[in-house]
């Protein structure tokens, strides 16, 4: 990966002060590089935090040492933002979610023919969100996909799927914690330039999943219209969003460290 992205820590978790618009260059600039010098592996590794990984990051070790793990995580929850201006040891520029890179990435991407690799969902979702994307960015180069719903016995020849055609961007929508794992787990084997986890972003591109008002959204109250439109969150939300705000405002933290060595020697 290029130049040092700087975290500040939530809740426990790190949060990369980047912009979403600075997310998006940097991951574009690195792609470029990475191809100009014909490396495909091992990928740089983005994952995401929210009140959920937060959570979820204080109860399972394995999971809190894949986001230590990680090249960068971004503030995919709007209030991570507002947290880090209160209780980190600097500001978070703006909310970096991941429905929302996903098109950045794709738009930023026709211009260099970036290649895409589509894992998770169903194969309806899944085949559906290869299709949107086309759509809506004609020329995009979607140069695989593959469900997410394989076996452990079957993740050989996922990766080698993948392999065969090194995408610049592999975008793995397999939720959390399994999504996390399966990156850093098979991170030398990933010929790809940048790891990307995404949970159910592909849901949000066909459709299947809807995004809240945009009000909402500025207002860092896209949790509650997820859980109110999708009652199988409701208790998740209803759990561990509470639980983050807690471990933001008592898990105070306000060094500001560079990344760990990053996957590009």
């Amino acid at each position: 990966m290029g130049g040092p992205v700087e975290h500040v820590f939530v809740g426990g978790v790190k949060a990369a002060t980047l912009s979403r618009a600075e997310f998006t260059r940097l991951i574009v600039e690195d792609c470029l590089e990475r191809r100009a010098a014909g490396k495909t592996a091992p990928p740089a590794l983005l994952f995401d935090s929210n009140g959920h990984g937060i959570s979820m990051a204080a109860r399972d070790p394995a999971y809190a040492g894949a986001l230590k793990a990680a090249d960068a995580v971004h503030a995919d929850g709007g209030w991570i933002v507002l947290a880090s201006r209160l209780v980190a040891g600097a500001s978070i520029p703006d909310r970096s979610a991941t429905t929302d890179m996903i098109h950045d990435l794709a738009a930023a991407g026709l211009g260099h023919e970036l290649s895409h690799f589509l894992l998770g969902a169903t194969e309806e979702v899944n085949a559906g969100c290869a299709e949107r994307l086309r759509q809506l960015y004609p020329g995009i180069h979607i140069a695989g996909r593959h469900h997410g719903y394989f076996t452990a016995d079957e993740e050989a020849s996922v990766i080698a799927a993948i392999g065969a055609v090194a995408p610049d961007l592999l975008w793995i929508g397999l939720g959390k914690p399994r999504e996390q794992l399966f990156a850093v787990r098979h991170r030398d084997a990933l010929r790809a330039s940048w790891a990307i986890t995404c949970g159910g972003g592909f849901n949000y591109v066909t459709g299947h999943y809807r995004r809240a008002p945009r009000w909402m959204q500025r207002s860092h109250l896209e949790w509650l219209f997820r859980a109110v439109t999708t009652p199988k969150l409701l208790w998740r939300y209803a759990t561990t969003s509470p639980h983050a705000i807690w471990l933001a405002a008592t898990r105070i933290d306000r060094r500001r460290v560079p990344p760990p060595p990053t996957a590009k020697q």
